[in-house]
């Protein structure tokens, strides 16, 4: 009997999974497992969690709903705790597995893991085969190689919309044979090391994880409300659920993929027609798929205080009581202020706070970016590796900015998109 283990890591969901789908075709027996890593739930270099609390809730949920729709054709999910080399190791051992399937990953960490693995369980004969599953284009049908893509994202970007297609979906299996798998185990919060979410009635939305939850969503902006049509006008906006499409948490855990989104949005061109808003959706899905290739080319350099540029830049110092002004919304700017209370209390912030925010820490304040990028690591619930830390770089001036160092005019920003104070005044009010 051929036996295989499907690691579930970042892309939490049934549908449009190649991952599942090859590993159920060659296997006749699958284990599908989820491995806590320990390493995710430790103090950073830079004194932060790895991952906070909005966050790990976030994947408890998603995991919870995984687990539902695994028993429902089958199967279920085997959560571990650990370090993942050994802990997959075990299972393998255990269950005589031949082969792992699990999602390719990119960035410097999670590859080094997935090599540690790969060490492992080759002493047991038991082959890694991974797919890439979390980009609207592949890998593979772009018009260069990961090596010459463009360091600017307009060049990237053309070149990829005009000679690149976007592959069909896969389908959700409608069966998986399993051996039996035990009940859901999921640790709590307090048994990571995490405080209990506090929610706060401002919240612009209460994410909840979950596969099923991300198509309640992708329902809801494109179907209920149709607020798609008027995206491109509306995302710099900073108050409520529907000025943007909030798939970011969903996407980043892949409880939804990127293609799934696309799929829908055609649908939805056809049915109400297409507009600059439709168009610009997919521009911001380019924008992810663009840093994690960016990620896959420059590899540590992301994580590096030069960034991918050269070693010649001025190089901001650390300087900790200013990084805890700027984190407990003690700056005496009120913009910067009410933008990081919210990420404090919600794990959520805009586009155009993020902007803003990530401005004012490397210009006004001049400080160390990857400070910055760090507190961002633990406290977003929509945490996306290449995304985050590709985002902090171009703001920093050391990433794929033509322009070099961005900087804002906090100001002017403020009065832009929050002319009547409505933003700081719901922020910055005590309640």
């Amino acid at each position: 009997m051929r036996t295989s283990i499907v690691w579930f890591k970042t892309d939490l969901r049934l549908h449009d999974n190649e991952t599942l789908v090859k590993a159920i075709e060659q296997s006749d027996e699958i284990i599908p497992v989820y491995c806590f890593d320990e390493t995710h739930f430790k103090t950073t270099e830079f004194g932060f969690q790895k991952t906070g609390n909005f966050r790990t809730q976030f994947l408890l949920e998603s995991l919870q709903d995984l687990d539902t729709n695994l028993r429902a054709i089958g199967s279920g999910l085997l959560i571990l705790r650990g370090k993942p080399e050994y802990e997959l190791y075990k299972v393998a051992q255990k269950y005589n597995a031949q082969k792992l399937f699990a999602k390719k990953e990119v960035a410097y960490e999670e590859k080094q893991t997935e090599e540690r693995l790969e060490k492992e369980l080759w002493k047991l004969k038991c082959e890694i085969e991974t797919f890439s599953t979390s980009t609207l284009y592949h890998a593979q049908d772009l018009p260069f190689s990961i090596k010459d893509i463009p360091d600017v994202f307009t060049n990237f970007r053309k070149r990829t919309e005009k000679d690149s297609m976007i592959r069909a979906i896969f389908s959700a299996p409608l069966t998986i044979k399993s051996p039996t798998i035990p009940d859901l185990q999921l640790p709590r919060l307090e048994q990571l090391g995490l405080n209990p979410i506090q929610t706060d009635s401002r919240t612009a939305i209460t994410f909840k994880g979950g596969e099923a939850e991300a198509y309640q969503r992708l329902r809801y902006y494109f179907e209920q409300t149709k607020s798609i049509s008027n995206y491109k006008e509306t995302r710099n906006e900073m108050i409520g659920a529907d000025y943007s499409s909030k798939f970011s948490a969903w996407l980043a855990l892949g409880c939804l993929s990127p293609r799934e989104i696309y799929v829908e949005l055609k649908k939805y061109e056809e049915q109400f027609g297409a507009n600059e808003s439709t168009y610009w959706l997919i521009f911001e899905l380019l924008w992810r798929d663009y840093f994690r290739f960016m990620m896959k080319k420059h590899r540590h350099q992301f994580f590096l205080q030069t960034g991918i540029k050269s070693d010649e830049l001025i190089i901001n110092s650390h300087n900790e009581e200013l990084l805890y002004k700027w984190i407990n919304s003690q700056t005496g700017n009120d913009f910067i202020d009410a933008n990081m209370l919210e990420l404090k209390l919600t794990g959520y912030m805009s586009n155009r706070g993020r902007q803003n925010v990530a401005s004012y820490l490397c210009n006004d304040l001049k400080l160390d970016w990857r400070y910055g990028a760090a507190y961002f690591e633990q406290q977003l619930i929509d945490y996306d590796v290449c995304s985050n830390w590709g985002n902090w770089a171009y703001l920093a001036g050391v990433g794929n900015d033509p322009r070099g160092n961005r900087y804002f005019n906090i100001e002017k920003q403020a009065n832009d998109y929050d002319s009547k104070k409505t933003y700081r005044n719901l922020w910055l009010t005590k309640i």
